[in-house]
């Protein structure tokens, strides 16, 4: 398999109630991170790093 036929599925769809007050009104994967990123910039970068660019976020819950 070459790195063209792959591609990555990311699980971003959480409630995020370990989160507490910060997924009130945002999805898990938006909540920042350090004022700069947010949680779903991590595995995305992570995929880009890797030379896959072919990625699918699998949502599920909606605040």
């Amino acid at each position: 398999m070459t790195r063209q036929e792959i591609i990555a599925m990311i699980l971003a769809g959480g409630q995020g109630s370990r989160l507490g007050v910060l997924t009130d009104f945002i999805a898990k994967p938006a909540v920042p991170f350090g004022s700069r990123y947010r949680i779903i910039d991590f595995p995305l970068s992570n995929c880009m790093n890797s030379g896959i660019e072919a990625v699918g976020v699998l949502t599920q819950y909606q605040p």
